[in-house]
């Protein structure tokens, strides 16, 4: 392989990631509204082991110290969420003036020390005010998310350039709405989840309608949805179609498709054998809200973390391999595929024709402070190399990738499982609240210093001594 397919292009962007509710703390009715995270935390068994977001990381109190460790670990680039509720504490209406003074601060601190914030405007932390409205099944739900948008447009953009505006619509539809087992905690028909679904992707186009018009700095703009990702059992062309077929179909659940989402935002249309069943349950005006939904997008975002092994079937039909017996897991359960990031990357740029951002991609470990006072994660720094290299290959074969977000930044609260998953690059001890780099997060800097070269060494050897 020669040198040029060793490295990634100088340009690259190198980040990690974290989301608001997931690291602030600063829930006090004097600093935010309520968002449905809240409530949810307060009903018995529905978050592990009784946690709640309530304290989080004290990101809100911490930030100079985190963005410290940013810089220590090299970062070019932190994809960061804005809190709902902390800028308008009814979801509209009144602004709180020192919610938007902290993402004010926040973003001064990143930049004076050269890293990028690359803006999510929302990541699951819908204002309880709203959610008692209707929520997403609110025909105006989209008028209230532009109204929210419009409010940080308006303060944010004379600095901040890159946005997301909705993160992983599949999960919190899905698993919030769909089997409850995230905030709200609800369990809707299909009918109504598909309802909900396209009320998201036209919050998506007034957002990114509104940071176009609006933003006082030229914007790039994009999305981050889930990556269903098919893997070809082999490289024929059979099971790479077959891959291709399960990473673009539609599957026995709609919800966790990459098309329900993606072809409305990027295309205008909903995917040809879901635009029956969309007649049936949305109002009989729904096409003309496409125009509004199909906004100009500078790239793909999207957050991959697992795939499944594909071979073709009968007919040329995908065919799923189920994981066998010692295949490798992370702490959460999940398989480790590493080709994920090499074929989730061709099959969505060969779909959408936008340059791809890997928005999230991560693992849970079971990571702990060792007696050195070190806190040692060779498994991560194996899954790091071993994705970022299916992910060159993508590049390879041409793929336009702009840039790689690990999640997460630190460890942090973990949704339904609360503290008990670990994703950070930074260990948190959870009670004093002290940093830690992990091992990983000096082989990250690694990574970042020699754009990408070290990933071709031995992981082991690249990482030893690189914490002194």
């Amino acid at each position: 392989m020669s040198n040029h397919t060793r490295t990634f292009p100088s340009d690259f962007v190198w980040g990690a990631a974290a989301s608001s509710y997931q690291i602030e703390g600063g829930a006090e009715p004097s600093q935010r509204g309520q968002c449905i995270w809240d409530e949810f935390g307060r009903r018995p068994g529905m978050v592990r082991g009784g946690d709640t977001g309530r304290v989080a990381c004290e990101h809100v109190d911490r930030y100079k110290e985190d963005v410290q460790l940013m810089k220590a670990m090299g970062l070019k680039a932190y994809r960061l969420s804005i809190c709902w509720p902390r800028v308008l504490p009814d979801g509209t209406g009144k602004v709180n003036e020192q919610g938007l003074a902290f993402y004010d601060n926040l973003i001064d601190e990143l930049l004076a020390n050269g890293i990028e914030p690359w803006v999510t405007l929302y990541h699951w932390d819908y204002p309880v005010a709203l959610h008692r409205r209707g929520g997403w099944l609110n025909p105006a739900s989209s008028d209230w998310f532009a109204e929210y948008s419009r409010v940080v447009v308006d303060r944010l953009s004379d600095r901040v350039t890159k946005w997301f505006t909705i993160n992983e619509p599949q999960v919190f539809i899905g698993i919030g709405f769909g089997t409850g087992e995230h905030a709200p905690g609800m369990k809707l028909s299909m009918d109504d989840q598909l309802r909900m679904s396209h009320n998201v992707v036209l919050a998506h186009g007034k957002s990114a309608r509104i940071i176009r018009e609006h933003a006082k700095k030229e914007p790039m703009l994009g999305w981050a949805p889930v990556g269903v990702c098919g893997i070809p059992a082999t490289e024929s062309v059979e099971d790479i179609d077959a891959a291709r077929q399960h990473t673009i179909g539609t599957g026995e659940n709609p919800i966790w498709s990459n098309t329900l989402f993606g072809d409305p935002v990027f295309f205008g249309s909903y995917p040809e054998q879901l635009e029956p069943r969309m007649d049936k349950v949305l109002h009989a005006g729904w096409r003309n809200d496409m125009k509004t939904v199909c906004q100009p997008m500078d790239f793909y975002g999207v957050n991959i973390y697992r795939g499944d092994l594909v071979r073709a079937g009968q007919d040329g039909k995908p065919s799923i391999i189920p994981p066998g017996v010692g295949t490798p897991r992370s702490d959460f359960g999940w398989e480790i595929t590493p080709d994920v990031l090499r074929w989730g990357a061709q099959f969505l740029f060969e779909r959408y024709q936008k340059p791809i951002i890997i928005t999230e991609n991560g693992m849970s470990n079971a990571d702990w402070l060792d007696l050195s006072g070190r806190v040692q994660d060779p498994q991560r720094i194996d899954y790091i190399a071993r994705h970022l290299r299916g992910l060159r290959l993508a590049m390879d074969d041409d793929i336009p990738v702009m840039g790689y977000f690990h999640w997460s930044l630190m460890d942090n609260f973990e949704w339904a499982e609360g503290y008990h998953q670990r994703f950070g690059l930074i260990h948190v001890d959870f009670v004093t609240q002290q940093r830690t780099l992990k091992s990983s997060a000096y082989y990250y800097r690694n990574v970042i210093e020699t754009d990408g070269a070290s990933i071709w060494e031995n992981t082991s050897r690249t990482s030893e001594g690189a914490e002194q």
